[in-house]
């Protein structure tokens, strides 16, 4: 009896986890990544979100781990989510979500999902993780800075002409291909190291120290990349430009894959484990949500932020990506939940103030409501998880 009633606890969380891939995916993980080049007519509306979907279902199997077991078990402490929690906090973050997604506004996946699992757990009794907290804030408060000021200097060098063009393209691959080179996968190392880099992986066939090898695969690889963009630039320089564009925007959907996953089942893992269901079978579950809702939700938003937030060319959206992969790896890499909403968003007006004019056609009073968006939905999602936990609580005694 003990056990059906954990199922069909587990049952009503796992709805409510689908629900809430599928608003991520229609919302910030399947709306930015494409929308720089869908800016910059590189792609169309629908194209990317077919192909956003793909590529975060992938991302979700192969690197969600990390964010997905952080989100679980290490935003509170004393207490582990019970059914209730879960099921109320994964409801509640959905809910607003949806709501940014229908009302046209990029609402914070992660400040909502972050903000309900600490409500739900201070609602438990649980008490605040403050040195997760830390590195959270740490990550949320320089993304505006590291990604907006990265992408205002890319962006300043391709307009500044100081070498051609073509060649400056070929670095930036080059660059990119480094963070390839370096960033885990979980099928490429032993299951209790976490994944294993593709440097990492090839270094034995380089004789010698790993160090020396890792180092000597990732030169071989960041050479590739630049090799093969500038072949494909030799083409035609604007050609060129937007196909590196779409290579940029599936490297950033992947990275947002592996990381929006784990704000949506996260707050399953604590109950998975009284079934032994494995963290693989709910990273697929959570990345089919994913793709759901990247297909049936997110040209909306992908609209939404493509159009409104700049008018984007070819540089200007390769300068908006570059920042973007290494933020979202990075905090792939360290488990941190982080908001895709603010990482595009910065990296566009990072950009944007780089072209002429004013602004460089960013919208003030769009990133004033963004902001207050996304600060609403964190400080929003807390009270309403924590006050709903209590009140359930309260009527099932």
């Amino acid at each position: 009896m003990v056990e059906l009633v954990t199922i069909a606890t587990f049952l009503v969380a796992a709805l409510a986890s689908l629900f809430m891939a599928w608003a991520i995916g229609a919302g910030s993980s399947g709306s930015t990544p494409f929308a720089p080049a869908v800016g910059a007519n590189a792609i169309s509306v629908m194209r990317a979100g077919f192909l956003v979907g793909l590529l975060g279902f992938a991302g979700a199997v192969l690197q969600g781990a990390n964010v997905s077991e952080a989100v679980g078990a290490e935003l509170i402490r004393g207490v582990t989510l019970s059914p209730m929690a879960a099921t109320i906090g994964l409801s509640i973050a959905a809910g607003l979500v949806a709501i940014g997604v229908f009302a046209g506004y990029p609402i914070a996946t992660a400040f909502t999902v972050t903000g309900a699992v600490i409500g739900v757990g201070l609602g438990m009794g649980g008490a605040p993780a403050w040195a997760k907290y830390t590195e959270i804030a740490a990550l949320w408060i320089l993304t505006p800075f590291v990604g907006g000021g990265m992408a205002y200097a890319i962006a300043r060098l391709l307009r500044a002409e100081l070498i051609a063009e073509r060649y400056l393209i070929m670095l930036l691959a080059a660059f990119v291909g480094v963070l390839v080179a370096n960033i885990e996968f979980a099928i490429l190392g032993p299951a209790d190291a976490g994944g294993a880099s593709i440097a990492q992986a090839s270094s034995g066939w380089i004789p010698g120290p790993e160090l020396a090898g890792v180092a000597a695969m990732t030169i071989a690889i960041a050479i590739f990349w630049a090799v093969v963009v500038g072949l494909d630039l030799r083409s035609g320089l604007e050609s060129g430009e937007r196909h590196f564009l779409l290579v940029l925007g599936g490297l950033v959907a992947f990275s947002a894959g592996g990381s929006q996953v784990g704000l949506a089942v996260g707050p399953l893992i604590p109950l998975s484990g009284d079934l032994e269901i494995p963290l693989i079978a709910l990273l697929v579950g959570g990345g089919f949500g994913l793709l759901l809702g990247s297909w049936t939700g997110a040209p909306r938003m992908i609209k939404a932020i493509s159009q409104d937030y700049s008018s984007l060319g070819p540089r200007r959206s390769i300068a908006a990506l570059i920042p973007s992969f290494m933020i979202a790896q990075s905090a792939v890499l360290f488990g941190i939940p982080v908001s895709f909403n603010e990482i595009i968003v910065s990296a566009i007006i990072g950009s944007g103030y780089a072209a002429a004019g004013a602004g460089g056609g960013v919208s003030a009073r769009k990133m004033g409501y963004t902001v207050l968006a996304w600060i609403g939905s964190l400080a929003g999602s807390i009270i309403i998880s924590y006050v709903a936990f209590i009140a359930v609580a309260a009527v099932l005694g």
